[in-house]
């Protein structure tokens, strides 16, 4: 029987699809009517910026504060050192404490634009686990919170239990990562009264771990909610590209190509990413979702305008919408696309056709963009591109040339 919440939260987290599991949902929507609830999703520094496979979660915290509770954003400057293990094939690269450092920097500029942060109740806050990770002293932290765990509940979890399965190393280093990313949650409890923790369904095993440890060592009643992991209907994970990962940071992705990924969603997955990535009625999202033929095409652009304002702002939508009309429907250049700009020393004698796109990011390799070409795929100036070796140099630079690699993905070239 369908569970019918009480919260405004758990209400919207069922009808909009953000709902996995959840360890006591009844437990957890009677506590988010008693009064302002604070939750925390936690976020390790691994890249410069958030992907998009990011942004589900990031949708639940301002789901979370639009009902009226308490967002902390969890910065993972400590446990980044460590690496998560779950669900990955090899040990994550370590990085040094600069490096993390600057990810935590670049990935702080998306959060602001999704939540409000300030000192008032329903206000976000964002924490550091280096915090109270880094100045741990290992054989206290062994007597006082490894005791709580046991390697062989541990060893049963899917996250390592596929690693162990597949014979691929788990080091001790990442062994350690489940007891500190629970010891977590134990501080983020005892700080700031935290009794909730969210993630992607893949984080089910260390979310149960904390909640169990909270238990053990600070008699707390907290709660964990997962969200699925989301693929596209055609089998591709959430947030890649052709291209690479779909950042969330203007300067590692332009606004235009973040909204021409969502413009390109395919026609199954419109009225559930509307659900989940914007915040239009729900009503409206299963309406524009179920159009069909030429219809679903307005349908996209909807989506893409709402995604794109969330993150880049309104102005950035209107422009990545205005070139991508001039792009498709007027057979204009689209001065907003991505900008390759050569040097004249860069230039020298002249570039093959396939340098440029590879330089141009529509292409992986130079075997890449000779098989794109040779399977008619290449085009430039819209004329369609058939000797890979072709020649460009300055004087064939004197405005921009656009390269188009398929139907949907477009760049410019020129010159300095």
């Amino acid at each position: 029987m369908t569970y019918t919440p009480k919260s405004d939260f758990i209400r919207t987290m069922q009808e909009r699809g953000f709902l996995a599991d959840c360890t006591d949902l009844q437990g957890l929507d009677e506590a988010l009517i008693k009064g302002v609830l604070p939750a925390y999703i936690g976020y390790d520094a691994t890249a410069k910026s958030l992907h998009v496979g990011h942004l589900l979660n990031i949708m639940v915290l301002r789901w979370l504060q639009k009902t009226g509770h308490k967002p902390i954003t969890l910065m993972g400057g400590g446990t980044t050192k460590v690496g998560d293990p779950s669900f990955r094939s090899e040990e994550r690269p370590l990085l040094d404490a600069q490096a993390i450092e600057s990810n935590i920097s670049g990935m702080q500029q998306v959060f602001s634009k999704y939540l409000a942060y300030g000192a008032g109740p329903t206000d976000a806050i964002m924490l550091n686990n280096a915090e109270w990770l880094d100045g741990l002293n290992y054989l206290d932290f062994l007597r006082d919170v490894g005791r709580h765990f046991s390697v062989n509940r541990m060893l049963s979890f899917e996250s390592v239990k596929s690693r162990l399965d597949r014979e691929q190393s788990l080091s001790f280093l990442e062994f350690n990562y489940m007891i500190l990313q629970a010891y977590d949650f134990v501080e983020i409890y005892r700080r700031h009264g935290c009794l909730l923790q969210m993630g992607g369904s893949d984080q089910w095993g260390n979310i149960v771990n904390g909640i169990d440890l909270a238990r053990r060592i600070a008699d707390a009643e907290i709660f964990g909610l997962t969200t699925p992991l989301l693929t596209t209907s055609d089998g591709r994970k959430m947030g890649k590209s052709q291209g690479g990962a779909i950042w969330l940071n203007a300067d590692m992705l332009s606004p235009y190509e973040f909204w021409q990924f969502w413009r390109n969603t395919t026609d199954a997955d419109v009225g559930r990413f509307l659900k989940l990535y914007t915040e239009l009625p729900v009503e409206e999202c299963n309406r524009l979702g179920a159009l069909e033929g030429a219809e679903i095409n307005a349908a996209k652009i909807i989506l893409a305008n709402e995604v794109t304002t969330l993150c880049h702002g309104a102005e950035a939508a209107q422009t990545a919408a205005a070139t991508a009309r001039d792009v498709f429907e007027q057979g204009g250049t689209g001065e907003d696309l991505p900008t390759l700009t050569l040097t004249a020393d860069e230039l020298g004698e002249g570039l093959s056709i396939a340098q440029l796109f590879v330089r141009a990011g529509l292409a992986k390799s130079g075997k890449d963009a000779k098989r794109l070409i040779t399977e008619g795929g290449a085009r430039a100036n819209d004329a369609q591109v058939t000797d890979a070796g072709q020649i460009i140099g300055s004087d064939d630079l004197t405005t921009p040339m656009k390269l188009t690699a398929g139907k949907k993905r477009h760049a410019l070239v020129t010159r300095a």
